[in-house]
C-alpha cells in the first residue's frame, strides 16, 4: 500500500478522481486511512464524507462506482490521484464530471471505449459488428477509401465536409487499431517516442 501523510489535513488528504481512459477530472473527495485502505483493496473508490462523518463508496446508491485503474500519490504524500473507470454519471447532478468540462475534448477516447464494447459485446445490426463479419481485409479497405474522400474534401468540398470525411476516417482507424488489439494507448507512446 502506498504511503500516504494523513497528518497534514487532521487525518484527511484529498482525492482527484480522473477518469482513467478519457483523463477528464471526475470529481474531488476526501479520505482518512480507512477509507484509503478500503478504497485499495476493494478496488472501488471509498471516500470519507464529511457531511455524513462516515465511510461513502461512490456509487454505494446509484451504482455509478469508481472502478480503481491506478493509483497515484503525490511528492508530499498529501494528495490522491485515482484513476478510474466511471460506471455511469459521476456527479450527483447526472453529468459526467462535477465540474463543468468540455467532455468533447476527450470524445475520441470515449468513442474508442464505445468501439471496444460493440466488439466485446456485437449488438445485431450495428456498424461495427457489420463490418467487422466481413473481416479485417473490409476493415483496413473502409480506412483506405475514408483517406482518400478525406483528401478530396481537403481539396476541392467545404470545410463541413472535410469535417465529416476527417470524423470518418478517424472511426475507421479506431475500428482497424481495435481489430489489431491496439488503441489510442500505443499510438500516443509511440508519437511521444518519437518526439524526443
Amino acid at each position: 500500500m502506498q504511503e500516504v501523510d494523513f497528518s497534514k489535513g487532521d487525518g484527511l488528504v484529498p482525492v482527484i478522481v480522473q477518469d482513467a481512459q478519457t483523463l477528464e477530472v471526475l470529481m474531488l473527495g476526501y479520505v482518512n486511512e480507512e477509507a484509503w485502505e478500503k478504497t485499495q483493496t476493494e478496488r472501488r473508490v471509498t471516500f470519507y464524507s464529511r457531511s455524513k462523518q462516515r465511510l461513502w463508496t461512490k456509487g454505494e446508491e446509484s451504482g455509478n462506482f469508481l472502478e480503481v485503474q491506478d493509483l497515484h500519490v503525490d511528492c508530499d504524500q498529501d494528495t490522491i490521484l485515482i484513476k478510474a473507470i466511471p460506471a455511469g454519471p459521476t456527479c450527483h447532478t447526472g453529468s459526467r464530471s462535477c465540474f463543468n468540462t468540455d467532455h468533447n475534448q476527450n470524445f475520441l477516447f470515449e468513442l474508442e471505449r464505445v468501439i471496444q464494447q460493440r466488439i466485446d459485446f456485437p449488438i445485431e445490426g450495428s456498424y461495427v459488428n457489420s463490418l467487422r463479419q466481413k473481416g479485417l481485409n473490409k476493415v483496413a479497405q473502409k480506412v483506405g477509401e475514408e483517406a482518400v474522400e478525406t483528401v478530396i474534401a481537403a481539396l476541392a468540398e467545404t470545410e463541413h465536409d472535410f469535417i465529416n470525411e476527417s470524423s470518418d476516417l478517424v472511426f475507421h482507424l479506431i475500428l482497424l487499431l481495435k481489430e489489431k488489439g491496439l488503441g489510442w494507448r500505443e499510438i500516443a507512446a509511440n508519437l511521444a517516442s518519437r518526439h524526443k
